[in-house]
């Protein structure tokens, strides 16, 4: 096609991802407080010992929190010393501007009170009744939970490799286990990273040796489809080895592909390595730090990994907007 007809196509399309970036940004900050608002929240709710009031919000109202949480109105009122013609059904932000404190400050002192009146409001961790990690039904996970550090390894070995394993969810189980003290916060830690590192290097290690024909015909095994392998190429043509720390962090499902590429392109493996230690650091530490922040029950940190799940969606979107409106990126 004549550069003059690409031209003005791409103008559009450049236009059109201004306008996208342009409506993204306010859902994005939206999405931003909301996460940072459930995080606060749920932090607040294991801090005064009942993991189940980590949804307590500002819209709901006394009369509401009584019902929810089977507690008496009147202990309610006494417990948060408020006057007892207080109207039942005013809200907590109401109470809250009453008060002069923010509204989520004072949704914490409605979890402390809870925490006093209600005992369903708390869970025992050590019998793990409560716990999320029963509800994951993937045998990947429940042999986490059986074999501990050893499993975590070979979930994550495998998964840099590429086979479609739940590397992200058992390396956040794992962080998760670390809060509950079943097992040692460092050493999983530090197996995490290890065991990613060795995938990506055994991954590199096949992309040197294998050749580009059998990667085509048995790639898929890896994870390996043309689709990937175009979009790492050009991240590569474009970035050089930082590809390598863009694929363990914000792009981690194409790890396995960067690395085989990295294989085939004969990297220089101290870099290569070096590289993919650093963005499995900042991996891990996500997904660590994010289970080991949840604790033990995933019904308390709902609210807070969906408004995170959706804020990751938008700063990708933010992301890709942005590159194509600057021009840095060109639509085939």
């Amino acid at each position: 096609m004549p550069a003059k007809q690409i031209a003005p196509k791409f103008s559009r399309t450049r236009k059109i991802a201004a306008i996208i970036l342009l409506i993204a940004v306010a859902p994005t900050i939206f999405f931003a407080v909301r996460s940072y608002g459930s995080f606060r929240l749920l932090r607040s709710a294991y801090a005064a010992g009942a993991p189940m009031t980590s949804s307590v919000r500002a819209w709901m109202t006394l009369k509401y929190i009584a019902a929810t949480y089977h507690v008496p109105e009147p202990a309610l009122m006494v417990q948060l010393e408020l006057p007892p013609q207080t109207e039942p059904n005013t809200s907590l932000k109401a109470l809250a501007d009453q008060t002069g404190v923010a509204p989520s400050l004072y949704a914490q002192r409605i979890q402390r009170a809870l925490a006093v009146l209600s005992p369903d409001v708390r869970s025992d961790r050590s019998t793990g009744n409560s716990s999320w990690l029963g509800a994951i039904g993937d045998q990947v996970l429940t042999a986490l939970l059986v074999y501990g550090y050893p499993a975590l390894a070979l979930t994550l070995l495998l998964g840099a490799i590429g086979l479609p394993l739940p590397d992200g969810v058992a390396t956040t189980v794992a962080g998760s286990l670390a809060s509950q003290g079943r097992i040692y916060w460092f050493w999983a830690a530090t197996i995490a990273v290890i065991a990613s590192v060795l995938g990506d290097a055994v991954g590199y290690g096949l992309g040197r040796l294998l050749s580009q024909k059998f990667l085509e015909r048995h790639g898929r095994w890896f994870g390996y489809t043309s689709t990937r392998r175009e979009r790492v190429q050009s991240l590569f043509d474009r970035w050089g080895l930082l590809t390598v720390f863009i694929t363990r962090t914000f792009m981690s499902y194409l790890s396995s592909i960067a690395s085989l590429l990295a294989g085939v392109t004969h990297y220089r493996l101290p870099k290569f390595l070096a590289t993919a230690l650093v963005g499995r650091l900042v991996w891990t530490a996500g997904y660590f730090g994010l289970g080991y922040g949840i604790g033990g029950d995933w019904e308390a940190a709902t609210s807070f990994l969906t408004n995170l799940s959706v804020l990751v969606l938008l700063l990708a979107l933010l992301a890709a907007a942005g590159a194509v409106a600057s021009g840095r990126f060109a639509p085939a």
